[in-house]
């Protein structure tokens, strides 16, 4: 199957300076003739967005405090771009649907990404899913503006791209091929230490993956292994699978990216550089492939290949994925919210790492979805917004009792 695309894509990037966005830039950098630079977007690091503007010169920039958007506007006029900027929410959705826009990488981080990437399903784009928040927020209203809408939904993680590329292109015959899938995790930064000193880990320490460079968010995640817990959830949603059919190893490398078990129990592996380069080409370009600068697999310097359990001793946080996804729908919004408000308590050094856990819990068991809850944007924004509260005023709880 051939490009469709016989000019240069014009995309979107929503979160263009955080990790995925500037390595979404490099990529397009190295193609010129395939891709240009429609819109940008941050959320607050002006400089940054200045100068990926002067370079790209995209036709719209976008950040949502208008104070820092008439900051970049000031900024650029001087420079001589002609980049118009915008501010707002709501123009992050705005140019997620432009008419003109092909491709729309989704990589703002948290629950704040699912209104542009719903717009972006909506208007049938090609939608680059790196917001894992989004699929784990909207669910089956997600899934269904995706259907609707006639967008071409292509995973980012590095996980759901190694599924996605492990199966053929005609998604009518997954369901008829999949027994089980496994995602692979590098079980973070403290998978060796000892869980009773786990109360002492600092920011510092939690955003020091060894194998990934990573936001400061998705670090915290990893080192918990709630950005697992997600990732258990987006798959359900991206390949439409049952709770029981995903399973989770660890797999320290990180050269195995994930793997899909078949019905006849061939298992099918997608491996390469931990490089998140690989899967934002293979998004940007399918169903065709493209140079991404990562550097090239060596298996014969590759260490061995190891794989470990995932247990929910070391790893509790991963486990509330599967009660999340067999409790009421909307459930999995709850468990998003908590985790944001108290990964941001423990970076903020509020709360204590071990803490993390604890929080999303009991938010996941004390917060229930309401009816009309889970039937719109506007309905899970609002469950959002109740379990974030619940969340902080158990944070605050804690924080008190120290």
């Amino acid at each position: 199957m051939s490009s469709t695309f016989h000019r240069p894509q014009q995309v979107c990037v929503l979160g263009s300076t955080g990790s995925i966005g500037t390595s979404t830039l490099d990529v397009i950098a190295r193609h010129p003739d395939r891709y240009r630079v429609f819109a940008l977007s941050a959320m607050s690091r002006v400089d940054e967005l200045a100068a990926q503007c002067l370079q790209h010169q995209p036709r719209f920039a976008v950040l949502p405090d208008a104070a820092l958007a008439a900051q970049l506007r000031a900024r650029l006029r001087e420079a001589g771009s002609r980049t118009e900027v915008l501010d707002g929410m709501a123009a992050l959705s705005e140019i997620a649907a432009h008419p003109e826009v092909d491709s729309v990488m989704a990589a703002i981080v948290g629950a704040a990404g699912l209104p542009p990437a719903m717009a972006a399903a909506r208007a049938g784009k090609r939608l680059l899913l790196a917001n894992k928040e989004a699929i784990v927020l909207g669910g089956a209203l997600f899934m269904q503006a995706v259907e609707q809408g006639g967008a071409t939904l292509l995973p980012v993680d590095s996980e759901h791209s190694a599924i996605f590329q492990c199966l053929p292109e005609d998604r009518s015959t997954w369901s008829q091929r999949i027994d089980h899938i496994v995602l692979t995790a590098s079980g973070g930064p403290f998978r060796q230490r000892d869980t009773a000193s786990l109360a002492d880990v600092t920011p510092e320490q939690a955003c020091a993956h060894p194998n990934w460079v990573m936001g400061r968010k998705i670090s915290v995640d990893s080192a918990t292994m709630m950005n697992k817990a997600l990732e258990v959830i987006e798959a359900r949603w991206l390949f439409n699978l049952k709770p029981e059919q995903i399973q989770v190893l660890i797999h320290p490398q990180s050269i195995v990216h994930s793997m899909v078990v078949c019905r006849d129990h061939s298992v099918l592996a997608q491996l390469g550089t931990p490089d998140m380069r690989v899967p934002i080409a293979y998004a940007l370009a399918f169903p065709e492939r493209v140079e991404s600068g990562a550097g090239l697999l060596d298996l014969l310097k590759t260490p061995s290949l190891a794989f470990e359990e995932a247990d929910a001793v070391r790893f509790p946080g991963l486990h509330l994925s599967w009660q999340a996804l067999r409790a009421a729908e909307g459930s999995t919004a709850v468990l998003n919210a908590a985790n944001e408000e108290a990964v941001a308590a423990f970076l903020d050094r509020q709360l204590r790492f071990d803490h993390i856990c604890r929080i999303n819990r009991d938010a996941l068991e004390a917060v229930t979805p309401q009816v009309g809850e889970v039937d719109s944007v506007e309905g899970l924004l609002a469950l959002d917004a109740r379990a974030r509260r619940h969340a902080r005023q158990r944070i605050a709880a804690l924080a008190a009792a120290v």
